[in-house]
């Protein structure tokens, strides 16, 4: 399992549009992603391509997520997810 952090950039967190773009972008990935808030139980992360599900967590700006996946290959993936993450989509 591969993991990387990012910081929630968008000044409304991980809501409507931010959520719409980093879920779309992960479910076009072969690989399946999770997320969750750093320290959060494995068991508490959601499918990185549900924007109902994203938006479930309430993450604001600022907060720091995990991103993971099972696919050793897909570590660039997860740099690309963590980028759209790390961006201010509100500006």
């Amino acid at each position: 399992m591969i993991e990387r952090s990012a910081t929630i950039a968008s000044t409304v967190g991980l809501h409507a549009r931010p959520a719409s773009i980093f879920a779309e972008a992960a479910g076009a990935l072969d690989a399946e992603v999770t997320i969750a808030r750093v320290g959060e139980p494995l068991e508490d992360a959601v499918d990185a391509d549900s924007m109902l599900a994203l938006m479930s967590l309430g993450v604001e700006y600022g907060e720091v997520v995990v991103l993971r996946t099972a696919d050793d290959s897909a570590a660039a993936d997860l740099e690309a997810l963590a980028r759209i993450l790390e961006t201010n989509h509100d500006a």
